[in-house]
């Protein structure tokens, strides 16, 4: 199952609550081997009180009622001990050492333990949508510590990018190559005649014939 993804939370300054908002979760399908991870979740804030509710009334159909849940609390301010979910009470505890601060690790009667990446709140919507993909992958073999590492590598590829460029472009890239694809055109003027003109007047030709052999020639006295 995926949910909806929506935007990020500083897009959603609208006022509205949490709980008229999908909740943003991506789970793995079943695969010929279990997963390292069983999907990711992107919650809106830090606030476990306010957030896990949601989470847990969206899988409680699907993976049965979930009794248990623990985080790392490097990345959450306040632990509760427990929150209601629709007419029960989940437990939440925490790992320091022993469990990935980017994860959260869910426990349920039924099927037993769920581990989900926590896709951080303020994570762009590319990032998270491609984070999401690779939690949910049944043959991933990657932590979530691991996952978030590579996005943030492929972020920082990605925004040299953009720097390289940005400065290409204000040192005019764009139009010097623009330029360069533009087709040349000569412009031609009137064709001129090739053939060649009168050339200059034979020397004598203004007195008249030559006089034959044996006359004299008789000129002006």
């Amino acid at each position: 199952m995926t949910a909806t993804i929506s935007l990020p939370p500083t897009a959603e300054a609208d006022g509205r609550a949490l709980s008229s908002l999908p909740v943003r979760l991506s789970l793995a399908p079943a695969g010929p081997a279990p997963a390292l991870l069983d999907g990711a979740w992107w919650p809106r804030s830090r606030d476990l009180g306010a957030e896990l509710p949601l989470l847990v009334a969206v899988l409680d159909p699907l993976w049965g009622r979930i009794t248990r849940v623990t985080v790392n609390p490097t990345h959450w301010p306040v632990v509760p001990g427990k929150v209601p979910v629709a007419g029960h009470v989940v437990k939440v505890g925490w790992f320091l050492a022993e469990q990935d601060p980017h994860e959260l690790l869910l426990l349920s009667y039924r099927v037993g333990r769920w581990n989900l990446l926590v896709v951080p709140p303020r994570t762009t919507a590319a990032t998270a949508a491609w984070l999401m993909a690779a939690a949910s992958d049944p043959l991933g073999t990657s932590s979530a510590s691991r996952l978030m590492g590579e996005a943030a590598r492929l972020q920082t590829v990605s925004e040299a990018d953009r720097a390289v460029e940005a400065v290409w472009d204000s040192e005019g890239g764009h139009e010097a190559r623009d330029a360069a694809a533009r087709p040349r055109v000569f412009h031609r003027g009137p064709l001129r005649d090739a053939r060649p003109g009168p050339g200059p007047e034979p020397v004598g030709a203004a007195e008249g014939p030559r006089p034959r052999d044996g006359e004299r020639h008789r000129g002006p006295r």
